[in-house]
């Protein structure tokens, strides 16, 4: 997992921020969304056991938590900073928005299953302590 910059091509008229998935997403894409959060509200709150997510700042700020391997990290993704955040399966992860604009676009390597999500944090741990 490591914080990425994303190039931008800045002109009086506006900003242009390509994506490449050849380049910049290690995955084939199978499903992307977009969250939007309110200032000082917390979004995920879980892990997944298969899907790998990369998280782009559309606007704004948003601090990721997460765990994996037993490492607590925070980041902080901004549109400001062009910034981007790679999370692999088995990684609990949990956003707060720094303000009320904060958007954030999540590209999957797999299509929404509702039995990938693990919702409780212990069992999370007892999972993750087994590996």
């Amino acid at each position: 997992m490591k914080l990425q910059k994303i190039k931008t091509f800045k002109e009086n008229t506006g900003t242009l921020i390509p994506i490449s998935f050849k380049k910049n997403i290690p995955f084939k894409v199978k499903r992307i969304f977009i969250l939007h959060g309110k200032k000082k509200y917390y979004r995920g709150n879980h892990a997944h056991y298969k899907c790998s997510q990369y998280f782009v700042s559309l606007s704004g700020s948003a601090i990721i938590s997460y765990e994996y391997k037993g490492n607590k990290l925070k980041k902080t993704l901004s549109f400001s900073k062009n910034s981007s955040l790679l999370l692999k399966p088995m990684t609990w992860c949990k956003i707060k928005f720094n303000t009320n604009n904060s958007k954030l676009i999540v590209f999957c390597d797999r299509e929404y299953e509702r039995l990938d999500y693990i919702k409780d944090y212990n069992k999370f741990k007892i999972i993750t302590n087994k590996l």
